[in-house]
This record gives structure tokens, sequence and C-alpha cells, in this order.
């Protein structure tokens, strides 16, 4: 690959560059998806595409003078289309089609290749044998297959070939030697053989759908738990409108029992919500007047008015949809491998069986003499009686041996099975690449607020002046950080005026000035405040004017998994290391508790990333697991960056991995994933390598018969797909 997906990532962020993802319609095998993705790279003002074979997703970033329709262009020259409008169950449409082609190809070859067997190993010969033999190998081609046909007459009349190219070529020649038997010529008969291809075929292509069939449910599951309708409340009274109708900062009712629509704060009510399907968390939050609220979630107990804060594309849900979209057209390292072999195979493969039919047809008798000792040894050799028959056995031997391609599948379905797996774990990965690299991963560098923590931190201890309340509300209001959420919880809502200047310093605070007096809530600088705050706590800071005035004693729980999470780790030979903006008192006492010893505190924005890098400069490859502003730059310049799906935006987009539910168990699920997944891919790609290696020098020879070649060729298949399986259930090894 030109680029990677973190290359697409930060390539995105920069200003006056616009994303697209779009569905490409047509691509059947990863040399149609190097071809489309060729096609879009060769754009002008296209500077980053990457195009998904396992989930027909391109991922293009572009100047802003590039449209839609010049993309569109790009692709259809390459002889594809674009999807404009697909419908959401597209997905299992394609799977339901590939489970019928599947049980018409299973009526047809399964009775035939029955007969077959009957006909070669006990000599049962009938004279309607031939004729079925041509009428079903014609359904099979013409009705079963009619994809494939289609797919390979679409490269070639783009002057390429792709994996339909070398099907529709070995199963249509096999399927014309009957017709030249029957009509007397001097040729074998491999119709049957023709049948068992394209039904070979069209099994990997179910197992295949089906993968990705169940991939697409992610996104869907994601779809459905936005409603699709608002009860608003006006002056007139409740209104039901679309969602996307409503407007911020509109007043929504939701009734027990309902789906919240769109983010918000609870303006009235009180009630137990539940959050699992996105924070993971399986006991409802209770919410009242204050709280804020995530659409999807689901309201439980009583009703709840809510004041809508994000609509549109800005919600939590739109956003975690826009990731699972970028991310489908993500692919990694080891897969270029794969796309520029199979981009060449298919024409040497065809130039290989075209040139060993001409030189047996040539040179019959010297071959059959010259390769007689070792035909002999073979258990099934072709038995050629003329120079007709021999070209017409090495020819369709070597392209059946090479189809559908184990080394075409080695890669896609891998990938299909991997993103599949990091879903149900509850894992987003935007970045292929990451899939390939965590394995190598030998250092977590964890945040504590919101990582190794819950993230709902709560005030233990406070003291500050009353007249101090209103500016403290003020200015923490209007901060996203867990620590200011529990000053204002402490503090309770006050009446306040807007600064008349407010700024916020990430991993240091607040800053407001009114007048010309200057507020400041955060990092705290007078230790004098710690004697009196409770052991282990974070201490935050009023400041007026420069001078301390009062303090904030704040403590917060680890999640229930981190513990294990960190053995686990250590297991794997991953050191954690706990690095926070916290004193060190708090530090270690979260570090003791979750069993860490490497720890760095009172560690700044800046210094975490140079964290980071000094790991790094000792040969370290670093995982970075945070949720925060400050952590941006830090998830950025590590190796793999996770972040905590419902930590900061601007977390979320700089991280290669997300995590959708749970907490810390969820990156040793990704380093399992990332080691099978590794593992997996390469051993398909060995398997496939070496089975093409061995296996088309003897078709060449005359020495495979067709059939023992379209035995070797379906085993070969097969245990790709069946190894690529192997990924499911590996998250919880």
């Amino acid at each position: 690959m030109q680029n990677d997906g973190r290359a697409a990532d930060g390539a995105a962020n920069e200003i006056n560059e616009l994303k697209w993802n779009f569905r490409v319609l047509g691509m059947t095998c990863a040399t149609c998806s190097r071809i489309v993705e060729r096609a879009l790279k060769k754009t002008e003002g296209v500077s980053f595409a990457s195009v998904n074979l396992a989930t027909d997703s391109a991922f293009v970033i572009t100047s802003p003078d590039v449209t839609m329709e010049k993309l569109e262009a790009a692709v259809k020259n390459a002889g594809y289309e674009v999807a404009k409008d697909v419908p959401e169950d597209f997905d299992e449409m394609r799977y339901r089609e590939a489970r019928r082609n599947l049980a018409e190809i299973l009526a047809i070859g399964i009775p035939l290749s029955f007969l077959m067997y009957l006909h070669m190993f006990f000599g049962l010969h009938w004279s309607w044998y031939r004729p079925l033999e041509i009428i079903l190998g014609a359904a099979a081609l013409f009705r079963c297959g009619r994809k494939t046909l289609r797919g390979a007459w679409i490269a070639l009349s783009h002057k390429h070939t792709n994996m339909d190219t070398l099907i529709a070529l070995s199963a249509t020649a096999s399927w014309i030697t009957a017709i030249l038997n029957y009509a007397g010529a001097d040729i074998p008969s491999f119709g049957a053989v023709g049948v068992m291809i394209m039904m070979l075929h069209l099994i990997g292509r179910y197992i295949e759908s089906r993968l990705r069939d169940k991939a697409a449910k992610q996104v869907k599951t994601l779809l459905t738990l936005q409603p699709r309708e608002a009860r608003v409340i006006t002056d007139g009274g409740q209104v039901m409108m679309p969602v996307e109708a409503v407007k911020a900062d509109a007043l929504i009712r939701v009734n027990a029992g309902e789906r919240i629509p769109l983010d918000g704060v609870v303006e009235e009510g009180a009630s137990g919500v539940d959050e699992s399907l996105l924070t993971g968390e399986s006991l409802p939050v209770t919410k009242s007047a204050g709280s804020e609220v995530t659409g999807g979630s689901l309201n439980i107990d009583g009703p709840l008015v809510i004041r809508t804060a994000k609509v549109g594309d800005d919600t939590f849900l739109s956003q975690m949809l826009e990731l699972v979209r970028d991310a489908q057209g993500a692919k990694i390292p080891l897969q270029a491998l794969a796309d520029r072999i199979t981009l060449k195979f298919v024409p040497a493969v065809i130039v290989l069986a075209c040139l060993s039919a001409v030189c047996w047809y040539i040179f019959f008798p010297q071959l059959t003499s010259a390769l007689a000792p070792l035909s002999a040894l073979m258990p099934w050799p072709s038995g050629a009686s003329g120079p007709a028959a021999a070209a017409a056995y090495a020819f369709i031997a070597t392209l059946v041996i090479a189809c559908p391609c184990a080394l075409g599948l080695a890669t896609p379905l891998a990938l299909v099975a991997s993103a599949g797996e990091a879903s149900r774990s509850g894992l987003l990965i935007r970045n292929g690449e990451a899939v390939q690299t965590l394995k190598d991963a030998d250092l977590a560098v964890l945040d504590k607020t919101g990582t190794i923590t819950k993230g709902e931190p709560k005030v233990v201890k406070w003291s500050a002046p009353n007249e101090a309340l209103a500016y403290i509300y003020a200015l923490e209001a209007d901060s996203g950080h867990p620590l200011a959420k529990a000053v204002t919880e402490a503090v309770s809502p006050h009446p306040y005026d807007y600064p008349d200047s407010m700024s916020e310093t990430a991993g240091e605070g607040m800053t407001g000035r009114w007048g010309s007096d200057e507020w400041f809530v955060g990092r705290a600088l007078d230790r004098s405040f710690w004697k009196d705050a409770p052991p282990a706590s974070t201490i935050v800071e009023v400041r007026k004017n420069g001078e301390p005035v009062g303090f904030f004693a704040i403590a917060d729980s680890i999640r229930e998994d981190s513990r294990a999470a960190v053995s686990a780790l250590k297991k794997m030979g991953v050191t954690p290391m706990m690095v926070t903006g916290d004193g060190s008192e708090t530090a270690r006492r979260i570090a003791d508790e979750a069993g860490i010893e490497e720890i760095r505190s009172d560690v700044r924005p800046e210094g975490k990333l140079a964290v980071v890098r000094e790991e790094q400069s000792r040969g370290r490859r670093v995982i970075v697991c945070g949720d925060g502003i400050n952590d941006a730059a830090a998830l950025k310049a590590a190796e793999v960056g996770i972040a905590m799906g419902t930590g900061m935006d601007l977390a979320v987009d700089s991280a290669d991995i997300v995590i959708m539910k749970g907490g810390l168990a969820r990156v040793v699920s990704a380093i399992r994933i990332s080691n099978r997944t590794s593992r997996v891919i390469k051993e398909n790609l060995f398997a496939a390598f070496i089975y093409n290696i061995i296996a088309i020098p003897l078709a060449m020879a005359g020495l495979l018969h067709p059939i023992a070649a379209e035995c070797a060729m379906a085993a070969s298949s097969i245990t790709v797909i069946l190894n690529s399986l192997r990924i499911i259930g590996s998250a919880k090894e």
C-alpha cells in the first residue's frame, strides 16, 4: 500500500480536504479492488484512496475541487459502479442471492459428480450421459455462474483480468470439451469438471457473503439504536417529528421504555437509563436534572424532558457510524502483498496454461517419453492417448489448479472474520494497520481518569468561599473534563454571568475574567491544600487573581476489569505504564489497586507525548490508551492509539482503535485478535504460495488429471476458509 489508515486520518484532518466513503459494486476479488484503487489514485486531486474488497467500500481523500461525479467516472472507467442508493439490507440481500445460487449449483453439481464418479471408476456408460453433461454444464455456467461470467467480461472489456476471468475460462473450457467430445473430436470430456469448478467457487462465495453479512450487522445495530422520530415539546403541545428535523436546544419528551432519540441534558424528571449498547456498562445509570444523556440509550423507569445538545451529524451515534464507515475502507499492509501478486497471477496462469497446451501438442512424443518415470509415480496420471488430448489435459488442469485461487481468499476472509470478532468484542478498528502492528507492542501507556478508572470522579471534600461558587460553576459548566463535572455536581447550579473572556488549557484547567478579576479552577499548585484532603485524592484548586482561595478533593474508583486486564497484559509481554496528570500519591493508589508498577505522575499533555517519544527511542513499540483532549497527541504518536468511545471527540479522532463497549479488557481482546489475525493471514498466504508453487508445474507437465487438480484446488480453498474462521472467538482466549 502506498498509504495506510494513519496517513489517511492525518490527511483528513488537514484544512480544505474532503473525505469520501462509498460502496463499489461488481468487485469479486483482490485484483478488482486493486484496479479500482489504482483508478482512484490516478484521479487528479486525490491524495489518498483505499478500496476494501471485504466490505465493497472505498475511502478517498481529495482536494475541495473534486466532485463525487469525478470519482464515479474513475470507478466506471475501471469497469465497476458506485452504489448510489444502497438498500439497508443490501448485505443480507447479497447473502440470500449467494445462498440461492449455492442451492441451485448443488442440485446440479452433486448428481452430475456422482454420475461422473460411476462413469470413471466403475465403467458405467450411458448414452444419455454426454448430452446431460452438456445441458447441466450450460445451466451451471449461464444460470448459477452468470455473475462470475459477467465479472470476467467486465474485466476483459477493460483490458485487465481478475479471479472471475480464471474461473470463467477454466469452467467454460471444461464445458466446451464436453461439446467437442460429443461431436466426435479426439478430446476427453471435462464437462463435469466445469460444473465442479463453479460449484466450489460458489461455495466459497457463499461463505464469504455470510461472513460479510455478519460483519455488516455492527452498522445495522447502531442504526437501529436511534429512533426515527422524537416527541418535541412546543407551545402548542407535543409534536412527533423526524429526528432529522429536530434542532439543537429543543425540548423533547421521552417516556419510559423508549429510546432517547438525540444527545442532550435532562431538564425534568429522573429515571434509570440503560446505556449498555453504547458504553458496555450493564447496570442502568440514574439520570436527573442536569445529567447528560446519549441518543440510542434506553429510558427505563420514568418520563424525561431533555434539552437537545447535539443533532444531526454531531450526535454520538452519527459519529460512531461515521467511524465505522471510515473503518470499512481500511486495509492492512499484509494485504498489499496479496494484492500485488494477484494482479499478475491471473494473466501469468493463463499464459502458462496456453504454453503447456502448445508444448504438449507439438512435442507430445518427446514429453511423454521424458515424463514417463514421473507419470508412473502419480496416483492418477492423465493417460492422454494423443497430442490433442494431452494438450487438453494440461490446459484444463493448469487452469483448474489455480482457481478460485486460495491466494485471493487468504487476506479478505481473515479481515472480514477479524472485523466481526472485533465488533462483537466492542471494538472499532479505524486504522487497518493496527491489526498488524498491535501484536508487536511491548508497552501500554494508560491514562488514569476514564481509562483505568470509571471516569466518574466524585468530590469527597471541598472548601471555597460562597462568593466564589458562581464563578466556579460558570467556568466548570463549560468544560467537558470529568473532574469539572464532579465540581459542578458538588457546588450545584448557581446563577452566573458569562465571563468577559474564558479559555481552557488542556491538562491545566479553566480560566475566566470578569472585569478586573481573573478566576482559575484546575491543577493545584498550593501544596498546603493536600493536608486537608483525604488520602490519594486529586486536588482541584480555585484561585482568584493568582491567589488560592479554595480546593476540591476528588476521588475516582477503578473499572471492574482494569486489574484483570493489567494482569493479562503482563502475561502477553506488554508492560503497563500509567501516565497521569494527577499527583504521585493519587497515582500510586490507583496504580497499586490496578497492579501497575511503572508510573509517571504530574505529567502535562505535552509530557505524555514526550513519554511516548522517549520510550520509542528506547526501541519499545507503544500502545497508548486514553480518552481526553490531553491524550490526543500521544494517541497519534503511538504505534497504536486506543481511545475510549465515550471520551472526547479529539481523542477518538486521533485513535486507531475505538473501544465502544467496556474498559481495559478490550485492549487485551484487541491484542488477541491482532495476534490471531496476523497469524492466520500468514498461514493462508504460505499455504496458497506452497500450493501453487507445487501444483502448477505438475499440472503443466501433464502429471495431474483435471479431476485431481479439482480436488486439490478445492482442498486449498476450503483450508483457507476454515483457517480464517479460527479468528472467531480469539478475543476471549
